[in-house]
């Protein structure tokens, strides 16, 4: 079963780090943020990846190009240009690399790698989005319901500190990383039939919108309950707390050695 990742935007909320690249090539502990999602797939059995390029997708496309280089020992002859590998290191994927254009919406992507599908079953995500989810359960979930799509949902935490003040402006207790709201949202991390194809346009279509909600009005849209860790990077300073998580040795998304 093939995994689609949405790879292609801007990233303007990271401007820091996607001035120069695009967002799923900012690193977390030395390997790009899209890397990690991948290998946290192949734990799962799931190898063969269409990647959904857009903005400075050149710098994805080189990167996997040169990847069996990057992690391998080389001798090169520099009279005949000949290269010879030693002690490869290299991971176990296919990976199809799609330009899906600049300006390009989140559905209009989707809507381009349509033929690279088959006219199968597939799993979705975001190229900036890490999670512990067991994507077995998730895949078992989505034919259990029989569905067109399934999404996963999941309750962010909160972004800033609450504060228990009781009387005279004294603060009873702190809690630097409360709960959200208790709102579920849009998690990714989606198993899809070939049937959601016909739910987007053209390429201004967003996935989030139209897609979706469509679908969910004609009870074609399952929920897969996420309680899990789940963490988008979205800013800098979820780049730098997801960093933090890593360097700890405790992320939950390290599925691999």
């Amino acid at each position: 079963m093939k995994t689609v990742i949405l790879a292609g935007g801007f990233g303007t909320r990271l401007s820091e780090e996607t001035e120069l690249k695009p967002k799923p090539m900012v690193e977390i502990g030395g390997l790009p943020i899209i890397l990690h999602i991948m290998k946290y797939y192949t734990g799962f059995g799931f190898n063969e990846f269409i990647i959904c390029v857009g903005y400075k997708g050149y710098l994805i496309k080189e990167y996997f190009t040169n990847y069996f280089l990057h992690l391998s020992d080389i001798t090169i002859e520099l009279s005949t240009g000949k290269i010879h590998v030693h002690n490869c290191k290299s991971e176990d994927m296919k990976v199809t690399l799609v330009d899906t254009g600049i300006n390009t919406q989140t559905g209009g992507r989707i809507k381009r790698i349509q033929k690279y599908i088959n006219n199968e079953t597939f799993m979705l995500t975001y190229g900036d989005g890490l999670s512990d989810i067991n994507i077995n359960k998730l895949l078992d979930y989505h034919y259990k319901n029989k569905k067109f799509a399934t999404v996963t949902a999941v309750q962010p935490p909160g972004r800033f500190g609450t504060l228990k003040i009781i009387g005279n402006g004294i603060v009873e207790s702190f809690n630097e990383k409360p709960a959200g709201d208790g709102a579920w949202i849009n998690g990714g991390f989606f198993v899809l039939e070939p049937e959601i194809f016909d739910y987007i346009k053209d390429d201004n279509t967003y996935w989030e919108r139209e897609p979706m909600e469509n679908l969910a009005k004609d009870n074609q849209l399952a929920a897969y309950i996420h309680k899990g860790f789940w963490r988008p990077m979205d800013t800098l300073r979820d780049k730098l707390e997801l960093e933090k998580i890593w360097q700890n040795g405790n992320a939950p998304w390290k599925n691999w050695k």
